[in-house]
Order: structure tokens, then sequence, then C-alpha cells
């Protein structure tokens, strides 16, 4: 059987626009002779919808665009993802659904049977599971339908599956021949490797092949990285539609063969987790920009790594001239720092001002002396440049209409070493689930990209180099608050994103009173993340909603009851 994997980038709500690339890629499948043409996830509405679902309307205008899209789908099966009403008195009032049209009729219609609620998932909040599995018969073919989650229960991958029921053992079972799997799998660094390896393994078990169709695009803080994949019985990959980007592959699943035809004839090869990381952050800027209607961005630039890193990755998501970057020194702003800020902006040729702040930060001082005045200075003094910072770029993103993008890492999000209502002001948190030493590795793999490619290494190697500061106060490096940051990224790893306790953490050889110090940092900063912009998720475990910790808590990893 021919079938067309149609990758799409829908925007979330956006019904009738997601309907017409629905329809331009059935045209398109037609064009290239495919049978059967499978679409994402919820493809109809965009994932994930959230509480749109809960807008009676919503169901409305999918039920009328899925009707048009049956009608455009004339000689040609189309499976399209949707929200479908449960009739039931009982349950959920929905569905996550698919259905099979053809010739303006709704061949049939299949549900999700297992709903996931980790991570970021939430999905029992508004749909009801399947009642069972159901399959579609086309020409000679059983076509087993299957949404997402449904292929993530098998045990031989999964030391301890979390649903009792495996949908994929009953569809096969009752006979299907064929498994399609519509998705919205989002982006990890590594996932794809793991998802091509699980998708292998059940085409193997069950002796069936498997076309996997997964959403590409950015919504909101979730990245889709498409990836979709075709596997033959023996679990081979057939095809890949691309990473990153829409696509529409043709292939020729065959139940016991290994033949393919279409318009892939070789697998692209992996990309490094550095390559990979950068194209999700691109795409996550980009989509955001244009799906919340921004045209151009903003950004400090220090010259730091961190600003550097966001700064080339605005550039190569919307363009030089679409991206502004402001330079706002202080007295304690080191030349260094300016000149390298100048000389990023110069590389990339993207817009660059310099607003110095000393005159607000003296004027500020002055207001505040009578009140501070038996004071001795410190942290309020400090954070004072980084909210007039926070408080000039906002004035700018008000007053010409661009995205205000932060530049906090990971590392310093979670430890709270970041300032609210300065550099914490924002409307895209960029990388936010970048680690530290991850940032310094996206910025030397950004300019060997650029030198590969005949071009000047855009972040001056100083910035590569020097120590990092806030320059808040004279001589101050990063390293007078916290940790080196290849040590704090590691006990970070292990408490934020694997949950390790402490003890756990100290019996891996680090140090008690470190690890004990970066708990403490994170725990008691979670009511700054709560106020932070939405960040791009690149990691099993970021700061947003995957991640529900309470702010007023005072669990004690060290508290003990006293011996009676």
């Amino acid at each position: 059987m021919r079938i067309a994997m149609a990758q799409i980038n829908p925007t979330v709500g956006d019904i009738v626009g997601n309907a017409k690339k629905i329809c331009d890629a059935i045209n398109l499948a037609r064009d290239k002779g495919a049978e059967l043409v499978v679409t994402p996830e919820l493809s109809l509405l965009g994932y994930p919808p959230r509480d749109l679902l809960l807008k009676p309307s919503v169901l409305l205008h999918t039920y009328e665009s899925l009707k048009y899209i049956a009608r455009q789908s004339f000689g040609i099966t189309t499976l399209v993802g949707f929200a479908d009403a449960n009739p039931a008195p009982t349950g959920r009032s929905l569905y996550n659904a698919v259905a099979a049209v053809r010739d303006g009729e709704i061949l049939s219609r299949a549900y999700k049977s297992l709903l996931p609620t980790y991570d970021v998932f939430d999905e029992t909040r508004y749909f009801e599971p399947g009642p069972r599995v159901e399959s579609l018969k086309l020409h000679d073919q059983v076509i087993g339908l299957t949404i997402c989650e449904d292929l993530w229960n098998d045990e031989n991958i999964f030391p301890r599956p979390i649903y009792h029921f495996d949908p994929i053992r009953e569809i096969v079972s009752s006979g299907a021949q064929i498994l399609v799997n519509i998705s919205a799998s989002p982006f990890v660094l590594g996932k794809n490797a793991l998802r091509r390896r699980l998708i292998s393994h059940q085409a193997k078990r069950w002796n069936v092949p498997i076309v996997y169709v997964n959403q590409v695009g950015a919504n909101d803080e979730l990245i889709f990285d498409g990836n979709s994949v075709a596997v033959d019985s023996n679990g081979n990959i057939l095809s890949t539609a691309a990473d990153f980007a829409p696509d529409l592959v043709v292939v020729d699943v065959v139940r016991h063969a290994d033949a393919i035809s279409g318009c892939r004839p070789s697998i692209a090869p992996e990309k490094s987790a550095i390559a990979t990381l950068y194209q999700a952050l691109i795409l996550g800027i980009r989509d955001y920009a244009e799906k919340c209607r921004f045209k151009s961005v903003v950004l400090g630039l220090s010259g730091g790594i961190d600003s550097a890193a966001v700064a080339c990755l605005s550039v190569a998501a919307l363009g030089a001239e679409n991206v502004l970057g402001v330079s706002m020194p202080s007295r304690f702003s080191s030349d260094h720092s300016q000149n390298d800020a100048a000389l990023l902006a110069k590389a990339l040729n993207l817009k660059f001002e310099i607003l110095p702040i000393e005159a607000v930060h003296l004027g500020l001082e002055q207001t505040l002396a009578p009140l501070f005045k038996n004071e001795p200075p410190g942290l309020a003094e400090e954070n004072m440049q980084a909210r007039i910072r926070g408080t000039i770029l906002m004035a700018i993103s008000n007053k010409f209409g661009h995205l205000l993008l932060t530049t906090g890492n990971k590392s310093e999000i979670a430890t709270g070493y970041c300032t609210l209502y300065g550099d914490m002001s924002g409307g895209l948190a960029v990388i936010s689930d970048v680690p530290k030493t991850m940032v310094y590795e996206l910025a030397r793999w950004i300019n060997q990209s650029a030198v590969a490619a005949g071009c000047p290494a855009p972040i001056p190697v100083s910035t590569l180099t020097k120590p990092p500061s806030a320059e808040l106060r004279p001589d101050q490096k990063d390293q007078d608050s916290l940790p080196p940051y290849d040590q704090l990224d590691a006990i970070l790893q292990k408490y934020v994103e694997e949950e390790q306790s402490l003890w756990d953490i100290v019996a891996q050889g680090f140090d008690k009173a470190l690890v004990e110090k970066v708990i403490r940092l994170v725990d008691r900063n979670e009511y700054k993340r709560k106020q932070m912009p939405p960040g791009l998720k690149v990691t099993s475990r970021a700061f947003g909603f995957g991640r529900r910790m309470p702010i007023a808590q005072q669990f004690d990893p060290l508290a003990k009851l006293p011996q009676t």
C-alpha cells in the first residue's frame, strides 16, 4: 500500500488554517499516487490545545472542517486527528480521535486508548479513553489505528509500564496487518533514538509494518521535531521524514517485505545532540514569534555567553533585520563586555543600540537613599541595574512591537541567580532549559559551523573564555555565589531531571555541603520560576508546566524525627 506521511505544522486553534494544510497534503499525496494520507495527532486543532477543548464552539468548527476535508479527499483516504464528542452520559465529554475520510464521507473513527498524565501531558483532564481498539479496512489491507501513547507501553523497552492495557497487542490480535500511529510527541534531547528503537521493536515483536506520523513545529513551550518514520515488519527503517520541518513522504508498505519506493531512497544520518538542540531552539523561536504574531525580537546584549547564543539563534530563526540587540552598560560594565557585544552585533549584522543606564541608576539610588541610608549596600542595589534594563527592554518592546527574549540559562534559573522584573522580564525564555555548560557547547558549535561554512565565527573568543559575570558589582564573578558550572550542572541533572535525593547524589561522590546548598537554592526559588515567561523545553524535565512544584512548602531532605 502506498502511504503518504503528511508531517504538518499546525497552529493550535487555527482550525481553518490547519484544514487547509491537510488539504494541501492530500493534493500532493494524490499527485504522488498515494492511497492513504496520514496526518498527526489532533492535526485539525493542533497539539496541545489545552482548555480550548472546553469551548463548545471548538467542536462545531472542528466538525465543519472535518467535513470539508472529507470532500477534498476524493479518490484518496485521509486519516485526520481531531477531538470528537463522547455521546455517553458519563465520563469525559471528548475523545482524542482519528477519522478516516474519503469522497465526502467519514468512513470510520478510532479513539486513543492510553491517555498520558505525566510531565507536560494532562489528557485525562479532557479526554475519555477509547472504549475499544479500531481498524480500517482499506482495499485488501486491515490497518490498525493508534494514537501516540498507544504505542508507548512496551514492557521490553520500559522497565515499568504505567498502563495495564496494551492496545497494540489487542489491535494485532484483532487482525491488523499494518499499524498506523498518529502522534504529537514533543522533542527532548535524545528522544528520537528512543522513539525509533521503540517503533522498530514493536514492529518486529508483532511482525507488522508501522507508519508513525509525528507533528512538527513549536506550540508554546513544546517543540515537535517531526522525524516521522515507516518501518517494515522486521523493524527496519523504510523511510523517514525531515526533522524540524514540514514534509510529505510517500512510502510503499508491504506486509512481509522490505521494499520501498517513493521520494526518500536513503535515510539521513543522525545529527549530533548540539546540532539537534540548535535546530530545535531555532524552530521554537520562529514558531513562537510567528504564531503569536510577532515579526521581530529584542534582547539585551551584555557581552556574555548567554545573550550571544540567544542572539545567534534569533538571527538564524528570524533574520538579522528582525533582531534588535541593546547594550545597556552601567558603571560596573567592563570594556571587554561592551566590546564583545558590539563585535557580536557587527558579525551577525543585527540592529544594535547602546543605551547607558548610569543616569537612571543614579536617579534610582538618590530616590531610595533616604530609606536605604542606614543599610549597607547589597543585593537590592545590584538588582536595581537588572530591573532598569528590564524596564528599558520592555519599553522598547511596547513601543515597537518586538517580542522580548530573555537570556537566562537553566543553571541560573534553577538556583535563582536571576532577577525578577529584571533579566527575567520578557515574552519567551529561549535557553531556560539549557544548562550553562551546554550553552558553552552550543556557542562553540555555532562558531565552528560558521567557520566550516566559510564565514567568520560570530561569537568573540573572549566571550567564550572569560569567567562568566553578571557585572552588577566590582569584579563580580558567577562563581562568587555559585559552584563551578560543571559541578552545578551535574548536580542539577540528578536533582531536577532525575529526581534523585540528596543522599543518592552524595553517594555518587559529590560533596554533601555542596549538594545541600544546590538543593536549597533550587527549592527556595520556585516562586521566581513561576513568574518567568514560557521557556522552550529541550530536556526531559524543564521548568514549566511539566514540573508542578509547590511554592509554599517546607520539605527538608535532612529533617529527622527526634530520637526517643
